[in-house]
């Protein structure tokens, strides 16, 4: 969550070379269909996107890849990077996605306000999320309008207020951050207007600088979605020392309908 009513978005135009490629299952015995988006200047280094698909086109993964010195560099202030989706990919529902820096964290005092990123997986457009403004005179009663109990996944709760071109977001008060330990990385919801539009791994810069190994993260989860799509059970984030990348992804999608 990047907490400012202004962001400012950088995309770059140059594509990232190999635009599809195959990678082995987890189990080695079919191969996925890997197709990663444009790569765009982060920090020091560099981010892009994927998609990995079954060989029959199942959604298996949409993530994140940031190179080695993307966590360096980094401006002085919060920006929000645009980092799109591959146009070759079907990965509905998602539809954009962001990185967030915040180099001075954003509310809860003590919990969040350290130098971290968010990676928002949104399931609404960007002109969509560019709707979401403190201008409107039904922001107020939009942000506080909850979706229905089925849609809520099972134990996060509502935070106070919205966010400007982000939303509502919700948090799981049993995560070690709100229960005296150090906030490392976490997984928040967010929604608008009573239906959940993001999803939102949250990590620290200084979690990452100690070059974690990649973990995969089970997901607390509603009971049903508001729209057809492969939803996570899990996500995964860490540092690949095979190819010195950071990956944040949403793990174990699921068709839904």
């Amino acid at each position: 969550m990047l907490r400012s009513t202004r962001a400012t978005y950088l995309v770059s135009a140059v594509l990232a070379l190999g635009a599809s490629a195959l990678s082995a299952c987890s189990d080695g015995t079919s191969p996925n269909q890997l197709v990663v988006g444009p790569t765009v200047s982060v920090g020091s280094g560099t981010a892009r996107t994927y998609v990995e698909s079954s060989a029959g086109g199942e959604l298996r993964e949409i993530g994140v890849v940031l190179s080695e010195l993307a966590i360096t560099g980094l401006p002085a202030t919060g920006t929000v990077f645009l980092l799109p989706l591959p146009t070759a990919a079907v990965a509905a529902p998602y539809r954009h996605v962001t990185l967030n820096w915040n180099p001075g964290g954003h509310p809860p005092p003590g919990i969040f306000t350290v130098p971290h990123f968010d990676v928002h997986f949104y399931t609404v457009t960007e002109a969509e999320r560019s709707t979401i403004s403190s201008t409107d005179p039904q922001f107020g009663v939009k942000a506080a309008k909850t979706p229905s109990a089925e849609f809520i996944p099972a134990g996060y709760d509502r935070d106070p207020g919205a966010v400007p071109n982000m939303g509502t977001h919700w948090t799981d008060r049993s995560s070690p951050e709100f229960n005296g330990q150090p906030f490392t990385r976490t997984f928040i919801y967010g929604s608008w207007d009573g239906t959940f539009t993001f999803f939102e791994p949250m990590f620290t810069t200084a979690f990452f600088a100690g070059k974690p190994a990649v973990a995969t993260v089970s997901l607390k989860l509603p009971s049903r979605y508001a729209q057809p799509g492969s939803y996570p059970t899990s996500y995964k984030v860490g540092f690949d020392a095979s190819t010195k990348e950071y990956v944040i992804a949403l793990t174990g999608l699921v068709p839904r309908q």
